[in-house]
């Protein structure tokens, strides 16, 4: 019986702009282990399948002043130093951490990620990301950002680099024989020799083979080159997917990019972004809403918004109860540039309308209300195949995320689409996905350039 995925977010205080303000959010979220540590307890209470910590390599956001009225422009603990210290006082939620290929090295990257995939027992998940904003080159030695094309191209490259260290050694090639003195067998290593466009890299990877084989590679690109990156690299590709119809539409695509990249489709578990505001009662599950919106400072809105565009919204020039105007192309994140002005256009939203939709969580789909319309919803998605699951973005930590598991998922576990018990002990295992054979990632990797 096909079951739903489940993940949530884990941010500083919770996933809206305004969510800090909030009298149940913790203050010091971003540099507190201990609201971590309490979040992914939560979710594996629930049974979730793994929490993901975000991030990025500079402070975002437009201006310094809507950086300094809001928690949500990326200051917080470096994410795999963070999930660390959470797998010792965790069992079974997967841990997954975003880390860019644009400004990182392949070696790096493997090698953290097979060290917290031994660390936690198998639960590791990287989210591999190209980084989206200048602010970002600037602190890279570039005095602007990667091209888009380019950035997909290393990415590419970069992913066959980190799959190939991970298969450096055998599952057993650590013996550890002292009778004959013998720790591991040459037989069983294998040095990569990479030489690539973009990255030479010898090999091989000084960490043992991780435990998942590979931890669980996520990918959230919805443009045409993230997708085919996805397709060919990724075990689950988030996607910011408002509109039901184009949920479906972005389902069936990625599974046919799948099967032409040579896979199972069921190998790649698409996850829907998901936003909802829980209460015991409609109204009650709107005025939450409201006293949200009610706290929202003006400069954060539309900073949070030109942020999203990869466009500065100057007021002065386009009214914010004005229409959005048409837009020149970004070099940031293009498929969320182009999944708000549709949204706006067939919505008829005003920028600040807008604002606020991106305030309120606008990149995810929305719910508001009881827990079982919640589920009604999600599970709506679900069965008409918009998605394999969802990553959970609670507007408040830790008090959205306490209603969602504490109501919603006792309901969707009343309708037999989530688990009542994790299935296995590793990551892979819970998500239903096969562990990689040594060697795979050798065989599937884009030509690499002489």
């Amino acid at each position: 019986m096909r079951r739903m995925r489940l993940g949530t977010i884990i941010t500083v205080s919770g996933s809206h702009g305004a969510s800090w303000l909030h009298p149940t959010s913790p203050r010091d979220g971003a540099f507190n282990i201990q609201r971590l540590i309490e979040g992914a307890r939560t979710a594996e209470a629930a049974k979730l399948d793994f929490i993901f910590l975000a991030d990025s390599l500079a402070l975002q956001g437009i201006s310094l002043e809507a950086q300094s009225r809001t928690a949500n422009f990326g200051v917080r603990l470096e994410p795999l130093t963070a999930l660390a210290a959470v797998s010792m006082l965790t069992r079974r939620v997967g841990l997954v951490a975003t880390a860019t290929t644009t400004y990182n090295e392949p070696f790096h990257v493997a090698r953290k990620f097979a060290s917290l995939d031994h660390i936690s027992g198998g639960r590791a998940g990287w989210n591999l990301v190209t980084s989206s904003t200048e602010t970002e080159a600037q602190n890279f030695g570039r005095s602007e950002h990667m091209p888009h094309a380019e950035r997909y191209a290393r990415a590419n490259e970069f992913a066959d680099v980190v799959m190939g260290l991970w298969d450096s050694w055998e599952d057993d090639a650590f013996v550890r024989d002292v009778a004959n003195c013998r720790y591991f067998d040459p037989a069983k290593l294998h040095v990569l020799e990479h030489r690539g466009e973009h990255f030479r890299v010898r090999g091989p990877l000084n960490v043992a083979r991780p435990p998942q084989g590979h931890p669980v590679v996520f990918q959230a690109g919805s443009s045409g080159p993230g997708m085919a990156l996805a397709a060919r690299t990724a075990d689950c590709v988030f996607t910011a997917q408002p509109d039901a119809a184009k949920a479906r539409a972005f389902y069936r695509e990625m599974k046919d990019l799948a099967r032409k990249a040579g896979r199972d489709p069921e190998t790649l578990k698409v996850i829907m972004g998901f936003n909802p505001i829980v209460g015991p009662t409609q109204a009650m599950a709107e005025a939450r809403l409201q006293e949200m919106e009610e706290l929202v400072h003006p400069m954060v809105g539309l900073g949070l918004l030109s942020m999203a565009l990869g466009v500065t919204i100057d007021p002065a020039v386009h009214p914010l109860d004005g229409p959005v105007p048409d837009l020149p192309l970004t070099n940031s994140s293009q498929s969320r540039q182009a999944m708000l002005v549709e949204t706006a256009r067939r919505e008829n939203l005003t920028l600040r309308q807008l604002a606020l939709r991106q305030v309120n969580g606008a990149n995810h789909n929305f719910a508001v209300g009881t827990p079982s319309a919640v589920a009604d919803k999600m599970e709506e998605l679900f069965a008409t195949e918009a998605a394999d699951g969802f990553l959970l973005a609670p507007a408040l930590i830790p008090l959205s995320l306490r209603e969602f598991t504490d109501q919603v998922v006792p309901e969707l576990q009343r309708r037999g689409l989530f688990r009542t018990e994790y299935e296995g002990t590793t990551l892979r295992e819970n998500l239903g996905l096969p562990r990689p054979q040594v060697g795979i990632a050798r065989r599937t990797a884009a030509p690499a350039s002489a």
